[in-house]
């Protein structure tokens, strides 16, 4: 992962702070590929200028342009273009790791979007620390840059011993404006002695919570755990009575699954509390094992 020759031009790569999160990005791409597909890729990127579309162009047939805009301010945003030979390898590979073994276009588009999901939700957390507030996505949209974009990244994605495929990256002005701004001095924190302002009639304001969250919050969901499992043949389940033991393929001191809706979310060890059994959480499940626990 470097920023190519030194003799080419900086382009977006000489904005204050635009290396960083280019770097930063590209970082956090490879590591979402990485749990996803269980191979990391090699990705290495160069600073270009010029018309994007024509960078665009030149990539193939059946481009896929994401615009991702930020929370950080108006019309920040960050663009994002893969061709086929690179969306179709990346959600190949990642549902070939989830166990199925072949997949058609719809479902490898759909998977590379959740991938640049992720990649693109580090990159907000990234420029949150850069303008020293949080930043998060908003909505984003298939959708190409204007012309006015001239100042681009070329980025290298390759796996083990295939060839490279191209991504281009960008940012649109007021994204590279906002971190290039040094970020604001904290506040002083109040004196203690300080009291707080009061609502009218000497009640302080309740903080404003999200109703859809509300709602969410209060939605229940089946949790399950999961000691092992057995694969028998229909002659031994006729044979099975009272007394009759069920091997499964876990070993005694191995953790348990923690299933919602039938998907893993975490591994845990049995204990006993007050009486009922329960289940120590030891691990959250990593999104690639999610993927192989979807039924």
């Amino acid at each position: 992962m470097s920023p190519g020759e030194s003799g080419a031009r900086e382009g977006l790569g000489a904005a204050p702070n635009a290396r960083r999160l280019i770097e930063e990005w590209v970082e956090s791409l490879a590591q979402v590929l990485e749990s996803m597909t269980d191979q990391r890729p090699q990705v290495r990127w160069q600073p270009s200028s010029g018309a994007l579309a024509e960078a665009g162009a030149g990539l193939g047939e059946e481009i896929l342009w994401w615009e991702q805009p930020f929370t950080a301010g108006p019309s920040v945003a960050a663009w994002v273009a893969a061709p086929r030979a690179a969306w179709e390898q990346a959600g190949g590979l990642t549902l070939k790791a989830a166990g199925l073994e072949t997949a058609d276009l719809g479902e490898a588009k759909n998977t590379w979007y959740e991938i640049l999901g992720q990649s693109l939700a580090a990159m907000a957390r990234s420029i949150g620390a850069l303008v020293g507030r949080e930043v998060a996505c908003e909505g984003g949209i298939q959708r190409a840059p204007g012309p006015e974009i001239q100042d681009w990244v070329s980025i290298s994605l390759a796996f083990g011993e295939s060839p490279p495929a191209p991504l281009l990256l960008a940012f649109s002005p007021p994204l590279v404006a906002t971190i290039s701004a040094p970020p604001p001095s904290p506040e002083p924190e109040p004196q203690e002695s300080a009291p707080e302002p009061a609502a009218a009639g000497g009640a302080r304001p309740a903080p404003a919570i999200s109703r859809t969250m509300e709602l969410l919050l209060e939605v229940d969901l089946p949790l399950s755990i999961s000691f092992g499992k057995a694969h028998l043949a229909m002659k031994d389940v006729l044979k099975l009575t009272t007394g009759s033991i069920v091997e499964l393929n876990r070993g005694v001191n191995e953790p348990v699954d923690v299933l919602v809706n039938q998907c893993l979310i975490a591994r845990g060890e049995v204990v006993v509390v007050d009486g009922n059994y329960g289940v120590r959480i030891q691990e959250i499940a990593s999104r690639h094992d999610r993927l192989r626990s979807i039924p």
